[in-house]
């Protein structure tokens, strides 16, 4: 990365990061072009050299925090949606230490983020990563299971609200519990107590 890229992508972030705080205390159409720039200690003229307006600005950040999110895990289970056809079954359960202790750990060290964005999820437009992620990573995962395909949206949807609660629950406790023990609830919920070992 040069000079200019680099300078460039110092000032996206800091624009992310005022975004991200801005909308911890107001609804996104409240947010200004003025306060994100005071925030994030630029001018207006280079705000307008990044993005052409605030939905701009949304968008990128939205793509930063998944970005900041996959960083947590590694290439291998990031390019698992390639790996779908030839895994065994075991490789696709999702609800498993490996996975969740990536995903716990990003919500523990940004919790900020993170319930900013559960609570902007629609004007963050989350709801298009979630279809996006749906297509391409869980629908096949449930094809395999041999989930019937009307019924794979109410399944993912069942088990993802149910380990947003857990989570959600646990944030509401400043994450103080160990991040195994949130683990071991949200296996002992979706898979039962007995566990997958059974």
């Amino acid at each position: 990365m040069n000079k200019n890229e680099s300078k460039y992508f110092n000032t996206a972030v800091k624009m992310d990061k005022a975004l991200l705080e801005l909308l911890e205390k107001k609804d996104f159409e409240y947010i200004t072009i003025k306060e994100i720039c005071a925030l994030a200690e630029v001018n207006r003229s280079t705000f307008y050299l990044h993005y052409e307006n605030t939905s701009d600005l949304l968008k990128e950040t939205t793509q930063y925090i998944t970005d900041s999110f996959l960083s947590y895990f590694s290439v291998e289970k990031q390019s698992i949606a390639y790996r779908f056809e030839n895994s065994d079954l075991k490789n696709l359960v999702f609800i498993t230490p490996e996975y969740l202790s990536p995903y716990l750990t990003f919500i523990k060290e940004n919790q900020r983020v993170f319930k900013t964005s559960i609570k902007q999820f629609r004007s963050m437009d989350f709801n298009g990563v979630y279809k996006k992620m749906f297509k391409y990573i869980f629908n096949p995962v449930l094809e395999r299971f041999d989930f019937p395909e009307n019924s794979r949206p109410y399944v993912l949807k069942f088990y993802l609200t149910g380990i947003t609660a857990i989570v959600m629950e646990w944030l509401e406790n400043d994450c103080s519990e160990e991040i195994d023990n949130i683990i071991k609830i949200i296996i002992d919920c979706v898979v039962g107590k007995s566990g997958i070992n059974e």
